[in-house]
């Protein structure tokens, strides 16, 4: 996601979208199964794919974040839910400043739903793994304001260490049975509520890290770690162990929340299609056209060609 900072490790990380986009895949029901299983390591590769358009693709990076304290209220009446009704009042340029996720979730849900509608499978497979990675940054907490990465509090680095570092060493533990997928009433409503749980979540997040930093202090905080033939330096396994405990399985909540609604979007957006036959979906192979476009469009996203804000 973001580079810079104390941690250069993937970048939730690579690691936790990939997850979450792969464990979704089992809450779904048995007429939709045979697609997702199918194409399962498409899902799993491509749930990273908003990341890497970040600083390539015009538009993209604010569709990761909501900076909820940049509004005075985030009630309904003066932050609508609605992204017309916000832009209205705000001005589309405030609300890209600030962050778009909740609209984006929503936008995203109506492609997806439109992609299963026509039975197009190359446009279901990308906007499904783009649907689980948005989810999932909805839940992230560190995606929901201005102090994303602690840098306003002398916390840098904290937010590849939330979401990259601690599922790395200890999601393997988690318990991600979360049960089958269900019908979304109101897509709206359920992308926000996912954005303000996670930022209920904000406070202990920034003041654990730093009640932990003041006791072991800032030389027992960080060790080294060797990926790749690299030595990157990163919060130490101690110092992480001990924040992960503190935080009494917020990590692990906010992943399977994840995992659950990413199955939960899916399933709803098939059903608002009319429940299309996932099973003859299945025989249909993509065409080496399809194929090399989508392989022409990802090395298009290795050009630099945007500034976005750092998460390491």
């Amino acid at each position: 996601m973001r580079r810079t900072g104390y941690q250069q490790q993937p970048q939730w990380g690579f690691y936790a979208h990939q997850q979450i986009n792969r464990l979704a895949i089992f809450t779904l029901p048995a007429d939709m199964m045979p697609f997702f299983k199918k194409h399962s390591h498409y899902l799993i590769d491509n749930a990273v794919n908003p990341d890497k358009r970040r600083y390539a693709v015009v538009g993209e990076a604010p569709r990761h974040f909501i900076d909820l304290d940049a509004y005075p209220d985030t009630s309904s009446a003066t932050l609508p839910r609605f992204y017309k009704d916000a832009a209205d009042r705000y001005g589309p340029d405030t609300l890209a400043l600030h962050g778009l996720v909740p609209w984006q979730i929503q936008l995203t849900k109506y492609q997806l739903t439109e992609a299963f509608r026509q039975q197009n499978v190359r446009q279901i497979l990308r906007v499904a793994a783009d649907l689980g990675h948005y989810i999932a940054d909805a839940n992230v907490p560190l995606h929901t304001t201005r102090n994303y990465n602690g840098q306003l509090t002398g916390q840098q680095g904290i937010h590849g260490f939330w979401e990259s570092r601690l599922p790395e060493l200890f999601s393997q533990d988690y318990d991600f049975l979360v049960g089958s997928a269900a019908y979304v009433s109101s897509p709206q409503r359920s992308a926000w509520q996912a954005v303000f749980r996670a930022n209920a979540a904000l406070d202990s997040v920034l003041r654990m890290e730093r009640e932990l930093t003041g006791e072991v202090g800032e030389t027992r905080k960080f060790g080294f770690d060797e990926r790749n033939g690299l030595t990157n330096k990163v919060y130490a396994t101690d110092f992480s162990q001990r924040y992960h405990a503190r935080l009494s399985g917020q990590v692990e909540r906010q992943m399977r929340a994840s995992v659950k609604m990413v199955g939960d979007f899916w399933f709803t957006c098939w059903v608002d299609a009319g429940q299309p036959d996932m099973a003859k979906l299945a025989k249909r192979e993509l065409s080496l056209k399809d194929n090399q476009a989508e392989a022409d469009e990802q090395k298009s996203w290795l050009k630099r060609l945007f500034s976005a804000r750092e998460e390491n």
